[in-house]
Formats: C-alpha cells, sequence, structure tokens
C-alpha cells in the first residue's frame, strides 16, 4: 500500500478536476480555533464548573452562552478576523470572556498590562490601533490619555464599574440573540498579541497562534498531569502569560475549573485555597515568598494543592522546606519559560526538588533545549552560553517588528537572550540576562551568581545586583537589598566574601524599601540603573545608602 506522504518526504500531489494539487491544498485539516476544546466541554459537560469569581460561578454551558452572546455583539459593531481587541483590567470574569469572545470571532485579543504608564500604553496603541479596546473603569482615565498622546481614536468598552465617558457598558454589547457562527482558523492564525514585559526596553508584541495555544496545552495536560478534577487559582494578572497560559487556557483545555481573584492577596489565596480546594496555582516568585511569610500560612490547611508552578529567580533552601511543610501535597515545579515560548519551556521533577534545586530542571514534551556561543555553535555540559530553544508552540515573531524576529530566529532556534549552561544530567542552569551580565575588567560577571549569594544571608528578603560605572574597572557589582531587619553594609560585603571570588563581592550596597518588579516577579534592572546613573562613576568605596522607594507606575 502506497501512503499518502512519499519516503523521501517530498510534496504529494494528487490530480483534480483535470489538474495536480497539493493535498495541503485539498486535505480537510479542520478548525484549529481553540476555542474548539470548550465547545466540546460545554456540549459534552454543559453543567461542570468552569469560573468562580467574586461569589458568582459559571458552568461550561453557561459560559459557552455567554462566550457567543459577546462574540455577536462584538460582531455586530464590525469587529471580525484580524482585528486588534485590547484588554485593560483587573482579573475578573468579563475580562476571560473578551479574550474568548475574540477568539471566537476570528479577532486578536491584546492583554495590556494594567502597570504601564500613559507613554507606554500610547505606544502600544500606536502600534497597533485597536478596533475595540474593553477597559475597567478605574482605568479608563489612563487609556484615554494615552490615545490622545497617540493620536489614536478608541472605541471604549468599559468592562467593571460605571460607563466611563464616551464608552459604552459590555453589558450593552452583549446581545440575546448569539447568532455568530464560531470562526475558522488555521494553526497560524493569530489568537493573542501578548507584549512582552519589557526588563530592558519597550514591549515588543508577541504574536501567538491558535496552534501555539493547542500545542501548549497538549504539553502542560501531559507534564503537570491537568485533568478535569483540577481547580485552579488565578491570583496573578491574566495579561501575563504564567496566569493565563500555564494555569488558565491550560485547565479550560481539559476542562477543569479556574477560581479568579482581582489582584493578588496572600491572605484571600490562604483562605481560597482551604475553602475551595485548589490543586494547581500559578505563582510569581514575589507571590511565593509574601505567601510564605503571611502568618496564617502554618494554620490552614493547604492539603489540596498538588502542584505549584513557579520560577524566575533562585528559591533559598529554607524556603523550599517550609513550602513543602506547608503544602504537604505539592510538587514544588520550578518552572523557566518565557512569552516567546509558549509560556513554561522546562520544569523541574518533583524527585528532584532538593537534589538539583537552583535548576528550573528539563525541557517539556516537544521542547528542544540547547545552549550556544556567540558563533552559534551549541557547546558542551557545564559550558554557559545562549538558551535556544524550538516546539511547536513557539511564538510567531513580533508584531511590526521584523528585523527583532529575525534576530530571534536565526539558524532555525528562538534566541532566548538568557544565559545558562546544562549540567552533566542535562539539567539546566539559568546564568543571567545578557544585558546583566556585568563586565568588570577582563572579567564577566554574573548578577545572579552575586545575587544568590546574598539571598543565603537570613535577613535578606529581595535583592538585585547591577553593573555601576567605575574608573578604572568598567562596571563592578553593585547590589540593591530589601531587608525587614537592621542589616549594614559590612554584614552583607562578608557574608559575600565567604561564598565569592573578590571581583565578584558588590562594592557597595543600596538598601530599598522595594524593588520594582514586572508582572512576572523579574526586577526591573533599568530602573535600578536609573538609580546607579545619579549616583554616578565610582572612584572609591562610597558607604551603603537608604534609597527612597523607587517610583514606578502603579
Amino acid at each position: 500500500m502506497t501512503g499518502i506522504l512519499p519516503a523521501d518526504g517530498g510534496q504529494q500531489t494528487v490530480a483534480t478536476d483535470g489538474e495536480r494539487r497539493s493535498v495541503d491544498d485539498i486535505r480537510p485539516s479542520g478548525n484549529s480555533n481553540w476555542l474548539m476544546a470548550l465547545k466540546c466541554h460545554a456540549d459534552r459537560s454543559p453543567d461542570s464548573p468552569a469560573v468562580e469569581f467574586a461569589g458568582q460561578s459559571r458552568t461550561y454551558g453557561e459560559m459557552w452562552a455567554d462566550v457567543r452572546r459577546l462574540a455577536a455583539g462584538m460582531q455586530a459593531q464590525g469587529l471580525g478576523r484580524g482585528d486588534i481587541v485590547g484588554v485593560l483590567g483587573f482579573n475578573s470574569y468579563r475580562y476571560l470572556l473578551v479574550v474568548l469572545a475574540s477568539s471566537y470571532i476570528g479577532a486578536v485579543s491584546m492583554p495590556t498590562n494594567f502597570r504601564l504608564a500613559v507613554p507606554e500604553i500610547a505606544h502600544l496603541l500606536g502600534q497597533t490601533e485597536p478596533a475595540l479596546f474593553f477597559c475597567d473603569s478605574e482605568l479608563s482615565e489612563g487609556l484615554s490619555a494615552a490615545a490622545e498622546r497617540a493620536g489614536v481614536q478608541v472605541r471604549a468598552v468599559t468592562m467593571e464599574g460605571p460607563p466611563a465617558d464616551g464608552s459604552v457598558s459590555m453589558d450593552e454589547l452583549m446581545t440575546d440573540d448569539p447568532d455568530a457562527a464560531l470562526a475558522v482558523m488555521a494553526e497560524h492564525d493569530m489568537h493573542r498579541l501578548v507584549f512582552t514585559s519589557g526588563t530592558t526596553s519597550y514591549p515588543k508584541g508577541a504574536m501567538i497562534s491558535h496552534g501555539n495555544i493547542a500545542w501548549k496545552n497538549l504539553v502542560h495536560a501531559c507534564d503537570f498531569g491537568y485533568a478535569a478534577e483540577d481547580v485552579g487559582l488565578i491570583c496573578g494578572p491574566m495579561y501575563h502569560v504564567g496566569a493565563f497560559d500555564v494555569t488558565a487556557t491550560s485547565l479550560l483545555h481539559v476542562g477543569g475549573s479556574l477560581v479568579l481573584h482581582r489582584r493578588f492577596d496572600a491572605a484571600r489565596v490562604l483562605a481560597a485555597i482551604e475553602a475551595q480546594h485548589v490543586t494547581t496555582i500559578w505563582l510569581a516568585p514575589a507571590m511565593l515568598q509574601a505567601l510564605l511569610a503571611h502568618p496564617d500560612v502554618e494554620r490552614r490547611d493547604l492539603s489540596s494543592v498538588r502542584l505549584i508552578v513557579s520560577g524566575g529567580e533562585k528559591v533559598p533552601e529554607p524556603l523550599i522546606l517550609k513550602l513543602l511543610k506547608v503544602f504537604p501535597s505539592a510538587w514544588f515545579a520550578d518552572a523557566y519559560g518565557l512569552t516567546e515560548g509558549g509560556s513554561a519551556v522546562t520544569v523541574l521533577q518533583r524527585s528532584q526538588t532538593l537534589a538539583k534545586r537552583g535548576s528550573p530542571g528539563k525541557p517539556l514534551l516537544f521542547v528542544e533545549l540547547a545552549i550556544m556561543d556567540p558563533g552559534g555553535e551549541t557547546v558542551g555540559p557545564n559550558v554557559v552560553g545562549e538558551i535556544v530553544m524550538r516546539s511547536p508552540a513557539v511564538f510567531h515573531g513580533y508584531w511590526k517588528d521584523p528585523e527583532s524576529t529575525r534576530q530571534a530566529f536565526r539558524g532555525g532556534w528562538l534566541h532566548t537572550q538568557d544565559l545558562g549552561y546544562l549540567d552533566d544530567d542535562g539539567y539546566l542552569y539559568v546564568v543571567d540576562r545578557l544585558k546583566d551580565m556585568i563586565r568588570s575588567g577582563s572579567e564577566n560577571i554574573a548578577s545572579l551568581e552575586v545575587e544568590r549569594a546574598l539571598y543565603e544571608h537570613p535577613a535578606v528578603t529581595e535583592v538585585a545586583v547591577v553593573g555601576r560605572p567605575h574608573e578604572r574597572w568598567g562596571e563592578v557589582p553593585w547590589a540593591f537589598v530589601v531587608s525587614g531587619e537592621d542589616l549594614t553594609e559590612a554584614e552583607l560585603l562578608d557574608h559575600c566574601r565567604e561564598r565569592l571570588a573578590g571581583y565578584k563581592v558588590p562594592k557597595g550596597v543600596t538598601f530599598a524599601s522595594e524593588l520594582p518588579r514586572n508582572a512576572s516577579g523579574k526586577v526591573l534592572k533599568r530602573e535600578l540603573r536609573v538609580e546607579i546613573a545619579e549616583l554616578g562613576e565610582m572612584t572609591g568605596r562610597p558607604e551603603a545608602h537608604r534609597a527612597e522607594p523607587i517610583d514606578r507606575p502603579v
């Protein structure tokens, strides 16, 4: 018997209507719209719980009806395939509906970071010119100011709160006659436009396709064991792939249920876990630390949690041991991921939690990972280089930025701009961001290595290390430290000298009340470099000083 695909892998053609055509042109590939999964669950299990928010719950059948009502209303406004739909708000059921309804009609949702300043939102508006923009009323003033600055007309719809001036409410948009048809989408068609957190520059728009979402959900179901019985708590911001993709879309794909919190609050999270028997949660590092520091954490029954996904910073061993104590059933899945890679890319298996602590584990299913030198050649074990990857979940490029896309995809791999190495057993260790490496004289100093040493001091709660200009060495390491105790610079530097080579020891310390972070919990080192610039070039050893809280958009 002859198969459809020839043995040499060439393109098969068939004769149709007197001419030969590619099999791909006539193959009935079906609908790759990722909402097909929700349609399936609404049909098979319409009474199964889907979402709980603010004391109200919706089943899969009810949510599917709500999605269709909003989709029909959006279509009546002239929206359709390829149109950009902005979303600016805190977590809510309505926020989720906007993303789902956009996909239903083939539009592209653009979740927007509510922490962005007006100029940053204006940049996004100028890049995308959304056809419709859903916004919480308390954030509408910033959206209006950004639209004026960008010179863009914005049709606004208020999700939560009273309608802002010039906007309509989401209730008005939802129709009682949901006659919109589910859009037929190919795997490469865009589902969502996610602007990266922008730790080094203006955010870039990552184009995520329906196929990316489907593959990512499949991989997460396999590697994290997601099932319909899971209850996922969403307390991180839904504009971020950690909350939205590691947990929300993955659980909806398998028919699980979601508990949405408008914003993160440690006390509410602990109470919800106990009351609603939460089984899985994604937590940014700062959120995880806040939970473990809460005075009620050891008095709550948290045994329902089987999976905690986190990553981005090394969690000190004492915190891991406390986590395993207060979450006795949990797998602490330390992970490495990025928006462009489909959220989580690697994960540390439960059996290696302590043995390989500091490593975010091995690649997930269908993920290939390698370490490359600057020339694009792969390197051997324990050699530091750039982390590169490829998988079906890798995004489709940067919005209106072909040069950044070309750079990211050179050589047939996604270049992450993260430095790391694989040990002899194939476990990944992340060393630093390429742009965060401190170059002191002829030596390269990984800021993460210095930070890890500082984190081992019991009085340090947050830390970040950046390079400070030096008249002789070019750069030297400088530490920003948050501590709730009366800690001195001398204590910290003595602590580092016991753990680090002399040239890696920070040459000074700034004590701060907090560090600026993005939604994924990563420190915004560009803001710390502004503080460093104000200190000026270093010519000696200045005394440590205590900084005022760093101003940033809220």
